[in-house]
């Protein structure tokens, strides 16, 4: 599959089909002409990328995951745990989160210098 027809496939632009080559989330393998030919699984791994994007996963950390978790047999349970330790990092942010609202509120109309 070309990057065209894989940025088709995706909606995905080349710009960013070969950004995520760089960053060794997608390989194709170059024609003699050196066109890349992309193998048919990269559309649905793709997909994969763009929700573990959504849910908070950084390209690093997709990259990563996907490394350990291709033919492993307990992929499942791997990913769950990986969902688990996103989940109480997401949540220990929106403790900080709601510290720094509430000192927020605090100040608002106080004109309290920053000190």
């Amino acid at each position: 599959m070309l990057i065209g027809e894989l940025a088709a496939a995706t909606g995905m632009s080349r710009d960013t089909l070969r950004f995520y080559e760089r960053r060794g989330l997608i390989t194709g393998e170059r024609r003699p002409n050196g066109y890349r030919d992309f193998p048919p699984e990269t559309v649905p791994w793709l997909q994969y990328v763009r929700t573990a994007q959504a849910l908070g996963f950084t390209l690093a950390e997709i990259r990563q995951v996907g490394e350990e978790l291709r033919g492993a047999p307990d992929s499942a349970e791997r990913l769950s745990a990986l969902f688990e330790e996103k989940l109480r990092i997401v949540e220990a942010r929106m403790e900080e989160l709601a510290a720094v609202r509430g000192e927020l509120l605090e100040r608002v109309g106080a004109g309290c210098p920053l000190g």
